[in-house]
């Protein structure tokens, strides 16, 4: 008997993996987790149904999360990252020495336990001691700071059960008031193909391109993600992610990834045509 995770895109459309062995399940206070062991991407995780990560893809979405800010300005030191549970995002941060603080604030606990537990490939840096776990709602964490933050990631889940807040005007004008002056925000942004998703894009960019005078969209190609075209959002208060990197700067690190490099990072700005006519016109 052959035993396969099928995940629904849409209503006609559905992405499926063949499954050696489910290995955890467990309702949390907040959504459903489970993980897989399969035999094409390795082991993967699951909220609400939905892939959040994959052993053998996760080094994209990671790699392009993180260090496309990074780039951009390589004085960060104060970053907040909200949700990022599974701990890949917060393993490329801590690459970076001159990075001060790393502030991870998840709501969901049980997810870190089991990232501990399952996915050691992108928790491993979590116990790093400039980092510190936060276990509550990013919405009210972000809520008073003023100035304090160089850069702010939302690794979210999508916006539906505990990520949906992580979509809204208020929730971004508060990360805009807890950036410094050169501050950045990155956002996952969905995918642009299927209607359902491509409607929450619009929404988020929209929202974001009302507050901050810089905000763009990139892309990235993530095999196990809807459609397999992700995008994400990049906005700032001072600094344009493609006019103000310093390539050479960056490259300067010598930091080895599997996807980020900074002539992609040029690239990941050169949207489709259809993907910026849909965010010009605001609608789908």
């Amino acid at each position: 008997m052959e035993l396969w995770y099928t995940e629904h895109h849409t209503e006609n459309a559905k992405f499926s993996i063949k499954v050696k062995e489910h290995l955890y399940t467990k309702k949390s206070p907040f959504q459903q987790i489970d993980v897989f062991d399969t035999y094409e991407f390795g082991k993967l995780l699951t909220i609400d149904g939905l892939i959040m990560i994959t052993e053998k893809d996760e080094f994209i979405y990671h790699d392009m999360i993180t260090h496309v800010a990074m780039a951009t300005n390589p004085n960060i030191k104060k970053v907040l990252v909200i949700g990022a549970g599974d701990g890949g995002t917060v393993r490329e941060l801590t690459r970076y020495k001159t990075i001060e603080k790393i502030d991870m604030v998840e709501i969901d606990e049980v997810v870190v336990e089991v990232a501990k537990e399952f996915f050691p490939i992108t928790s491993c840096k979590l116990d790093d001691e400039r980092v510190n776990v936060y276990f509550e709602d990013g919405i009210k964490f972000v809520e008073g700071k003023e100035n304090e933050y160089d850069l702010i990631i939302v690794d979210s889940t999508d916006p539906i059960g505990p990520g949906e807040g992580l979509f809204t005007t208020e929730f971004y004008r508060n990360c805009y008031k807890a950036l410094t002056e050169e501050g950045i925000l990155v956002n996952q942004n969905e995918s642009p193909y299927y209607e359902n998703d491509a409607r929450e894009m619009i929404r988020a960019s929209r929202k974001i391109k009302n507050i901050f005078p810089i905000a763009e969209v990139y892309q990235a190609h993530i095999p196990t993600y809807p459609s397999g075209h992700w995008l994400f959002g990049f906005a700032s208060k001072k600094l344009h992610p493609v006019k103000d990197i310093d390539p050479q700067k960056w490259n300067s690190l010598g930091l080895k990834t599997k996807y980020y490099n900074t002539d992609l990072h040029v690239g990941a700005f050169a949207l489709p045509n259809y993907v910026k006519e849909m965010i010009e016109a605001g609608t789908l």
